[in-house]
């Protein structure tokens, strides 16, 4: 396994999170230290390949890798969006997300290689189901401190999932890797803490993907074919109605805004956050499919998939001056670059 492409992922992951982590210090965003951890974990994670492919892999690195990569990263930077977007009816994704990882779950307790867990895959269900209820609620009602339930069950999983992986026993070597490509893969780990990743990961990624999306649809010049409405005021009926035909609506609008968003973009009038979030919506989707086809064995684009993720990612937050208002050398005043104006 080569060593390049993890190494350069994880310089480019951990600069990113120093510089998170400096914007964290000065302007104190639950954003901004949510992705700063996101993006330490996947540093880690990519640190622990670039490790490996000099030296072997050990238990430890094994470990470290899977806890960081697998179960954290996308996690922590869904968090990130959640905070961002905790003033928006974004809240009511975020627990659809939640409902789903839940319910994925309970839909895969019976293969194989979860055969010895028990009824976790039912308490991860049920907890999935209370988040996301208590997420949906306080979105409708208004409350714009539902990322706060949203951190408080991510450092609850996070906290489980290190005392699973310091606990679990592996057997001789302490790591499994796939004989083509030389790649780890998790079969190796415990059925309790494998199942404990599709509920972080697909709230996680959903929720940065989604969120990049969202964000994208609301600063970009607009088409609204079918409207919608989610106003808490309205009879029940009625906002069930325009609920479910929000992500349909929502779908056609942005296909129907697309050649506006393009005129725009070419004629230097769109708003910075437009480009920045398609770019932070690939940076996440790429990594997302080629994690995904690692779980299932395919393991030959996994790290180059690492790489491309965090370049679309960090050229998103540099494009963005909602995010990077200045850019400077972390916990320094040396400024690399200062904010621009956003036309009208």
């Amino acid at each position: 396994m080569t060593a390049l492409l993890p190494a350069l992922t994880a310089v480019l992951a951990l600069t990113f999170s120093l510089a998170l982590f400096d914007q964290w210090r000065e302007r104190r965003g639950g954003f901004q230290l949510a992705w700063a951890i996101g993006m330490l974990c996947y540093g880690l994670a990519s640190g622990c390949e670039a490790l490996a492919g000099q030296g072997g892999w050990t238990e430890a690195l094994y470990k470290t890798w899977y806890l960081a990569g697998a179960v954290l990263t996308a996690a922590w930077l869904g968090l990130g969006t959640a905070f961002l977007l905790g003033r928006t009816r974004f809240g009511y994704t975020f627990a659809f997300s939640l409902f789903l990882a839940g319910l994925i779950d309970l839909l895969i307790r019976n293969q194989p290689a979860y055969a010895n867990t028990g009824v976790v895959p039912l308490i991860y269900f049920i907890s999935a189901l209370i988040l996301a209820l208590v997420v949906g609620f306080a979105t409708y009602f208004g409350e714009d401190r539902w990322p706060r339930v949203a951190a408080g069950a991510v450092v609850g999983a996070t906290l489980l999932a290190m005392g699973l992986v310091v606990s679990a026993a592996l057997p001789a070597p302490g790591y499994a890797l796939d004989p083509r490509t030389s790649m780890p893969i998790a079969t190796l780990l415990p059925g309790e803490l494998r199942l404990l990743t599709p509920f972080m990961n697909v709230t996680g990624a959903l929720s940065l993907i989604l969120g990049a999306v969202f964000s994208t649809y609301v600063f970009m010049p607009k088409r609204r074919l079918l409207p919608y409405s989610l106003d808490p005021t309205q009879t029940g009926d009625v906002f069930l109605f325009n609920l479910l035909i929000a992500p349909v609506a929502i779908l056609i609008n942005f296909v129907a805004s697309v050649p506006g968003m393009v005129r725009a973009l070419v004629t230097g009038r769109i708003h910075s956050r437009v480009p920045a979030t398609i770019l932070i919506a690939i940076g996440a989707f790429i990594p997302s499919i080629t994690d995904s086809l690692n779980r299932v064995g395919s393991t030959e684009l996994f790290q180059l998939g690492k790489l491309l993720g965090v370049i679309f990612l960090f050229a998103g937050f540099l494009v963005s001056i909602e995010v990077f208002r200045e850019i400077r050398i972390p916990f320094t005043h040396v400024r690399l670059a200062t904010a621009r104006r956003e036309r009208a």
